[in-house]
C-alpha cells in the first residue's frame, strides 16, 4: 500500500482484480473501448452544482448497461437489484418555499423499503450533500445493502478521467480526478466497499446486475470513462449522509467532503435555509402570478444559482445540456456558458425583482470581457475565453440597455459606465443594421428581433452620451437609429406572402444580404437563406417571405411600434397560423416555421437535427404584447405556469403531438431540451412584474418617446440615407442628406455635376464610433453624387480610396 500525500492512502485492490480469470480481457479492452462507445450513450453532466446550490436533479434515461452520472442502487444480495429511478416511485417537494433545498421520497413497488432523501449544499463549499434515510421491513433491511454510483465528467467531458478508493482520516472514500480539477465522494459512515470501473464493462453498474452482489473492488481506473461506487450496510447505517466534492486538485476537494461530513447534515440544512431567506423573492410579484407565487419564487432562485460563485457576475445559460444523455465530448459547450443575451435577460428580471446589485455585478462582468472593438463573444467560458466566435449584434446591444436600466435608477455605484456604453455603441455603428447571426444564432440579414435591440440600444447610448457632455457623438447615435428605424419596415417585410394567402405584407423572419453587402452567402438565390438542423433529405434553403417568427414583437416591447400598428397586427396573423400550438395549459409558440432544432418527428433526441417545438418564453413575450395591447394575459401566465416540471423548472421546449409514453413525451410538457432554461425563468419573472406595474417592465421610455407616437405626432423626421464601405449606398432620394460614415478620419472628395465642379469636405470625428460627412441635396436635384475618400497618415503619404462611388438622387 503506498503512501500518495500526507492524510490519506491508495488502497490496493481486492480480490486480484487486474489479473483475475475473466477479467484481464475485458478490463483491458474496455479501457480502449468505453471511452468511446460511451461518449453517445452515457449522460454529462456539468458540475455547475458544486459552486453553490443544487436546484434539481434530472436522471436521463438511458437503455442498461450503460453507467449514471450519481444514483443510488439498492440490493438484498439474493433476489433483486434496484435501480432507483427505473425501480422506485417518488415523488419531489421542496424542504422549504423559499429555498432550492430538495426532498425526494421514494417507494419501492412493492411497498417493503421507501427511501427519503434531501439535497442541498455547504453554503460555503463546493460541496453537494445527499441525506438519505431507508426505511422498511426491519428483515429486508437486515440483509440490504445500498450503492452510491458517481460517473465523473469533470472539465465538462467524460473522457480522460481517473478515479482511485482511498483511506481518508480513518474513512473509505473515493476520489476522481481530470487534469488538476478533482471530486471526492464519501460518506459520514464510510464506505463499506468501494470499487472504480470503466463504464459499460467493469463499473460497478455491471457488477450489481450481474450476480447482485458487489463482488469487484477495482483499486483504481485510469484515464477513461469511469464509474466509483461506494457500498453502505443499511443494517448499521440505514440514515447517513454522501457529500460530493469539487476542487483544485485532491487536498482541496478531500479537504471540503470531510469538512462538510463533519458537521451534521440537519445543520447545514439550517444554515442553508436561513441563507436562503434573505434571498426571498419580492412578494409583489406574486401577486400577479396564477399559481400563488410558486413559480416566481423558484424562477428567482433559479436565476440566482446560475450566477457562477467563482466568477462573480457571471451567469450561465442553464445548468443542464440539451439531450445530454445523447451528447458526447465531442460537444463541449452545453449551456454552461455565458451567452451575452440570455445574461442580460436574466439581469433585467433580477431588476425586476430589484436586485439591483445583482444586476450591476453582471454588467461590470460584461465589462470586462467587452473586447477592445466594443463587442462580445457569440458565447465564452466563465472565465471570459470566447467558445463559438458569431457576430450577434443584438448581443452588443443588450449590455448597453442594462447599463442604462441601471444609470436611471441610479445604482451604478462608482462605475464609470461611458467608456463600456460608447464601445459597443461604435462596434453597432459598424456592422448595423446587418448582423451575422440573428437571435436564434443561425441565420445572417436584416432581423426585425435584432434591429429592436440595436435602435434601442443606440437610443439609450445617446441618453447616457448627452448626459456626459458628449452632445455630438449623442445626436450622431441617434441619427443612425433613426435612419435604421425609418427603413426598418422596407428590410424586414415581405409584400407578397405565401405562409398565409390573405396577408400578403407582414415581417419576416430575416431578410439576408444582399449581394455585396456583409455575410451575403452566394451558394443560395438572392433573397432566399439556408435554414440549419434541417433533416439529410429535407430541403433547407427558402425565401425569405416563406419563413417567419415572432421577433418583431420585441419592436412593441423596447418601444420601437405601437402595438395596435397594422403591420404588427397583420403580423401575428400569420405567426398564429403557422407557429401557434394549444396545449392542455395553453398555447405555446415555435420558434419558426421548417425548424429543425428540436426532438426528432418520432420523439427521438435531437443530434443536428429534428424538428422545432414550442418554446414557453415565446407564450412571456407573446403575453407581454398582450398586455402592451391593453388586453387581459392571464391564461398566458397560467400556460407558463403549467409548461414547469415537477421542480418548477421551466423548459426550452415543450412537446407539441399526442403522447409518446414509450418516449416520455406528453403534450404541453419538456421536450429533451435545456432545462431549466434561465432565460424563460427570465421572461415569466419580467411578465409578473410588467403584470404587477400594469405596463411592459422592459419598455424603454426615450425609446417609445420618440417612435411609438400616434401618426404625425413626432417631433423629428428622419433626412440620412446612411453611406459605409460595409453597406454601400446606390441611391438616396431628392431632398436628403447622404452621410458617409467611416471608422477613422477621412475627407470627401465629391461632386453632384460630373466633375465640373469639385468640393472637398473634412470629416467630423465622433469618439469612438467613427467620423462622417454629411452631403446634402433640395428637394428638386436630380443627377448623382459622385465621390471618394481619403485618409491622412502620420509621416506618411495620404491614403486614398482608389476608386469613386456613385449614388443616384431620385425623386
Amino acid at each position: 500500500m503506498s503512501m500518495l500525500a500526507a492524510g490519506y492512502r491508495w488502497l490496493d485492490d481486492e480480490g486480484a482484480a487486474f489479473g483475475a480469470p475473466g477479467l484481464e480481457g475485458r478490463w483491458t479492452s474496455s479501457r480502449k473501448d468505453a471511452v468511446g462507445t460511451a461518449y453517445s450513450a452515457s449522460s454529462r453532466v456539468w458540475y455547475t452544482l458544486s459552486h453553490g446550490i443544487l436546484n434539481e436533479i434530472y436522471f436521463p434515461t438511458i437503455d442498461r448497461p450503460q453507467t449514471r452520472d450519481m444514483e443510488l442502487l439498492f440490493s438484498d444480495g439474493e433476489t433483486f437489484v434496484h435501480e432507483e429511478k427505473r425501480d422506485l416511485e417518488y415523488e419531489f417537494e421542496y424542504v422549504d418555499r423559499a429555498a432550492l433545498a430538495v426532498k425526494v421520497k421514494s417507494k419501492e413497488r412493492g411497498g417493503r423499503y421507501w427511501v427519503t432523501k434531501t439535497f442541498i449544499a455547504n453554503p460555503h463549499s463546493s460541496v453537494v450533500l445527499m441525506h438519505v434515510k431507508v426505511e422498511g421491513e426491519k428483515a429486508l433491511l437486515q440483509r440490504m445493502k445500498c450503492y452510491a454510483l458517481l460517473a465523473p465528467h469533470l472539465n465538462g467531458g467524460g473522457a480522460g478521467n481517473s478515479a482511485r478508493s482511498i483511506d481518508v482520516a480513518g474513512k473509505r472514500s473515493l476520489l476522481a480526478w481530470k487534469e488538476n480539477t478533482s471530486l471526492a465522494m464519501g460518506a459520514n459512515c464510510g464506505f463499506t466497499r468501494s470499487s472504480c470501473g470503466y463504464v459499460g464493462s467493469s463499473d460497478g453498474y455491471q457488477d450489481l446486475f450481474d450476480d447482485m452482489r458487489m463482488t469487484w473492488q477495482f483499486g483504481q481506473a485510469l484515464d477513461g470513462n469511469i464509474a466509483v461506487m461506494g457500498e453502505i450496510d443499511l443494517e448499521k447505517n440505514p440514515e447517513f449522509t454522501i457529500a460530493i466534492a469539487f476542487g483544485d486538485g485532491h487536498h482541496a476537494a478531500l479537504t471540503g467532503m470531510l469538512q462538510s461530513l463533519a458537521t451534521p447534515f440537519e445543520d447545514h440544512l439550517k444554515r442553508f435555509l436561513v441563507q436562503w431567506e434573505r434571498a426571498r423573492s419580492p412578494e409583489h410579484l406574486t401577486k400577479a402570478a396564477t399559481d400563488g407565487g410558486w413559480l416566481a419564487r423558484i424562477s428567482q432562485n433559479v436565476l440566482l444559482t446560475h450566477e457562477d460563485k467563482s466568477f462573480s457576475g457571471a451567469f450561465i445559460a442553464s445548468a443542464s445540456i440539451p439531450w445530454g444523455a445523447s451528447k458526447g465530448d465531442y460537444d463541449l459547450g452545453g449551456y454552461h456558458l455565458v451567452w451575452t443575451r440570455d445574461m442580460v435577460q436574466t439581469a433585467t428580471a433580477l431588476l425586476a425583482c430589484d436586485r439591483e446589485d445583482t444586476a450591476l455585478r453582471a454588467l461590470v462582468y460584461l465589462a470586462c470581457t467587452q473586447r477592445p472593438d466594443g463587442s462580445f463573444a457569440q458565447n465564452f467560458w466563465i472565465d471570459g475565453t470566447p467558445y463559438w466566435q458569431g457576430i450577434q449584434l443584438d448581443e452588443v446591444a443588450f449590455p448597453i440597455i442594462l447599463a442604462w436600466r441601471l444609470w436611471k435608477r441610479e445604482k451604478l455605484g462608482s462605475f464609470q459606465v461611458f467608456p463600456f456604453v460608447e464601445r459597443a455603441a461604435s462596434f453597432l455603428i459598424k456592422y448595423a443594421p446587418i448582423t451575422q447571426q440573428e437571435r436564434w444564432e443561425e441565420t445572417a440579414g436584416y432581423s426585425p428581433s435584432t434591429l429592436a435591440a440595436v435602435i434601442a440600444g443606440l437610443i439609450c447610448a445617446a441618453d447616457i452620451a448627452r448626459a456626459h457632455a458628449s452632445l455630438e457623438l449623442a445626436g450622431f447615435l441617434e441619427g443612425y437609429a433613426d435612419w435604421i428605424e425609418a427603413h426598418l419596415d422596407e428590410w424586414t417585410t415581405t409584400d407578397d406572402g405565401v405562409v398565409l394567402p390573405e396577408v400578403k405584407r407582414h415581417y419576416v423572419r430575416v431578410h439576408p444580404p444582399c449581394p455585396g453587402e456583409p455575410f451575403h452567402d452566394d451558394s443560395v438565390p438572392v433573397g432566399s437563406f439556408r435554414i440549419a438542423n434541417r433533416g439529410p433529405e429535407e430541403k433547407s434553403v427558402f425565401e425569405a417571405r416563406e419563413v417567419v417568427d415572432g421577433g418583431f414583437l420585441e419592436l412593441v416591447r423596447y418601444g420601437i411600434r405601437r402595438a395596435d400598428d397594422p403591420l404588427i397586427v397583420d403580423s401575428l396573423k400569420v405567426v398564429d397560423h403557422v407557429l401557434k400550438v394549444d396545449t392542455p395549459f395553453g398555447p405555446c409558440w415555435r420558434r419558426y416555421n421548417h425548424d429543425g432544432y428540436g426532438q426528432k418527428k418520432d420523439g427521438g433526441p435531437y443530434d443536428g437535427w429534428g424538428q422545432g417545438r414550442p418554446w414557453p418564453l415565446l407564450t412571456g413575450e407573446r403575453a407581454h404584447y398582450e398586455l402592451a395591447a391593453g388586453k387581459n394575459c392571464s391564461k398566458l401566465t397560467t400556460a407558463i405556469e403549467g409548461f414547469s416540471s415537477k421542480g418548477g423548472m421551466l423548459p426550452e421546449q415543450i412537446w407539441d403531438e399526442a403522447d409518446l409514453p414509450s418516449r416520455r413525451m406528453y403534450l404541453g410538457r419538456s421536450a429533451g431540451a435545456a432545462q431549466p432554461l434561465v432565460w424563460a425563468h427570465s421572461e415569466y419573472l419580467k411578465l409578473l412584474r410588467s403584470l404587477a406595474d400594469g405596463e411592459v417592465f422592459d419598455r424603454i421610455p426615450i425609446v417609445a418617446e420618440r417612435y411609438a407616437v400616434a401618426p404625425g405626432e413626432r417631433n423629428f423626421k428622419n433626412h440620412l440615407e446612411i453611406y459605409s464601405a460595409g453597406r454601400p449606398v446606390r441611391k438616396i432620394r431628392a431632398g436628403s442628406t447622404l452621410r458617409i460614415v467611416d471608422m477613422g478620419h477621412f475627407r470627401a472628395v465629391y461632386t453632384t455635376d460630373d466633375w465640373s465642379t469639385v468640393k472637398e469636405v473634412v470629416s467630423t470625428l465622433v469618439s469612438a464610433s467613427g467620423a462622417y460627412v454629411d452631403i446634402a441635396t433640395d428637394a428638386k436635384q436630380a443627377g448623382k453624387i459622385i465621390f471618394t475618400q481619403c485618409w491622412p497618415q502620420d509621416g506618411e503619404p495620404d491614403r486614398w480610396l482608389g476608386k469613386n462611388v456613385e449614388v443616384e438622387i431620385v425623386s
